[in-house]
């Protein structure tokens, strides 16, 4: 069957939209993560024996009109869209122009939003035939036999669709347990895009994005993807696997400088991360590419310092809140005096860190807020990043704060501001959304504009070349917002 897997355009004329990331926007810093699922789900069909396209209208900027044009002239019978939840009106808006022009394809809608709000997304129009909900992979690859088998729908574990005018929702689909079943995402990077559109502001570039397991054990209530898509389970590809990947893409893809490990939490399993990085060593690919992922704040000094000689170069922990009583409030399960722990341990291994903060969390205030600020500054992590909570639905905090009455509107389009960036969808009890912007806004510029943080900076671009080009571009774009919005 041909099978289109489109990431739909969306705001293409202001920016690259990132719909993979954890937080979908035009960001300050220019993020542009590859469409991982998409990707996957790419592999497991191709390998499937389906002819695919794979459409990454965001990254390539692309337009709705220009969209539509590749999109009839391959002739598809079933298209795939993924969407998000400030994004959703318009990719049921793509999904309505597509039938236009191929009236007969089935168009099925996947991504977190439809898999939590079936029912409104298959309301909102008769152009979606059905959801894939959570992880699709299996799913489409199923759905594409019944469509040309002409098998009922009833049989494909894990759909929605209407029937005779009822919302059918089918059981949901067992994950996927041996993940190594699945072919490697960066041969379909270079097969079907151009991985010089993807960027992430603390990476070496050119990048790629994989995952070496999915689901996360940890229960933070803010956190979209294990409540919504992939689970608890921390479910693995094997150590030989991984290291194959990593081996493909330096033969393969020899331009590319950084593989993101995109698993929630690469450290969750700390002896299979230590099996993967003695095979990264012993193979010698700790000498060819260099390598980040997501980490808790338990990862130890011995885990770290092999990370390190395996070639990692940057690790990224959510520190979330200088407020211990904050973390315990959102289920974090972390200390300030492990995140502080961490830090030294990290500094000690010769590894970068990309600290993520957050604000609007439940028992907020203005004085924890400053808490979290002179926190961030304690730690110094090479690059830090503040943000609002956005409540997804289907996480703890989309119910928590629903039920309280502090989201200001549940009309998606305004979760996001009119040029694509974040939106704060929250109003507490003693600080408002634009209390919650401006402080972010002042903690970059506090954070960034130091003294200290820029002769750091100087020092790492003086002494590396590819740092002092990562630094040149990432600061570029961010003086730029930070000026717009002090401006404003």
């Amino acid at each position: 069957m041909k099978i289109v897997l489109l990431n739909p355009p969306f705001k293409t004329e202001l920016g690259k939209f990132s719909r993979a990331s954890r937080s979908p926007a035009i960001t300050k810093s220019g993020t542009m993560y590859n469409p991982l699922w998409l990707a996957y789900a790419c592999a497991y069909l191709e390998k499937n024996n389906h002819e695919v396209m794979l459409l990454d209208s965001c990254a390539d900027q692309i337009n709705l009109d220009d969209t539509l044009v590749k999109i009839r002239e391959f002739q598809p019978q079933l298209i795939v869209l993924d969407t998000s939840t400030p994004s959703i009106k318009e990719d049921v808006r793509c999904a309505e122009e597509i039938k236009k022009v191929i009236p007969d394809a089935h168009i099925c809608l996947v991504g977190t939003h439809p898999s939590v709000l079936t029912d409104e997304v298959l309301d909102m129009s008769v152009a979606v035939n059905s959801i894939a909900r959570h992880e699709f992979d299996a799913t489409l690859a199923d759905l594409a036999s019944a469509l040309s088998e002409n098998r009922d729908l009833s049989t494909v574990d894990g759909i929605s669709y209407k029937k005779d005018g009822q919302h059918i929702h089918n059981q949901d689909r067992a994950y996927i347990e041996n993940l190594d079943e699945i072919p490697f995402v960066s041969e379909v990077y270079k097969k079907h895009l151009n991985i010089n559109n993807y960027f992430f502001s603390a990476a070496t570039l050119p990048m790629v994005m994989i995952m070496t397991g999915r689901g996360c054990p940890s229960r933070c209530f803010f956190c979209v993807y294990p409540q919504t898509f992939h689970g608890h389970k921390y479910r693995l590809r094997s150590a030989d696997n991984v290291v194959a990947e990593f081996e493909w893409i330096v033969n393969n893809l020899p331009e590319v400088k950084s593989i993101g490990i995109e698993d929630d939490t690469f450290t969750a399993n700390p002896d299979r991360a230590k099996e993967i990085c003695r095979k990264l060593i012993e193979k010698g690919i700790n000498k060819k590419v260099k390598w980040w992922a997501n980490t808790r704040v338990h990862t130890d000094l011995e885990l770290m310092k092999l990370m390190k000689k395996a070639g990692c170069r940057l690790i990224i922990p959510g520190f979330e809140s200088g407020s211990q009583e904050i973390l315990k409030n959102i289920h974090k399960g972390t200390t300030i005096e492990q995140a502080e722990k961490y830090m030294k341990n990290a500094k000690k291994a010769g590894l970068l860190v990309h600290g993520c903060f957050m604000v609007g969390n439940k028992g907020e205030t203005r004085e924890t807020m400053e808490q979290t600020l002179k926190f961030a500054m304690k730690l110094n992590p090479d690059s830090a990043q503040f943000f609002p909570l956005i409540p997804y639905p289907g996480t703890e905090a989309y119910s928590w704060a629903k039920e309280n009455g502090y989201i200001k509107t549940y009309d998606w389009e305004k979760w996001l501001k009119e040029d694509g960036n974040h939106e704060c969808v929250l109003n507490l009890p003693d600080l408002t959304s634009d209390d919650l912007v401006d402080f972010c806004t002042y903690a970059r510029r506090k954070f960034y504009l130091r003294p200290r943080y820029l002769i750091y900076k100087a020092i790492q671009s003086l002494t590396n070349f590819d740092e002092m080009k990562r630094n040149l571009k990432a600061f570029k774009r961010l003086l730029g917002y930070m000026w717009k919005g002090a401006k404003e």
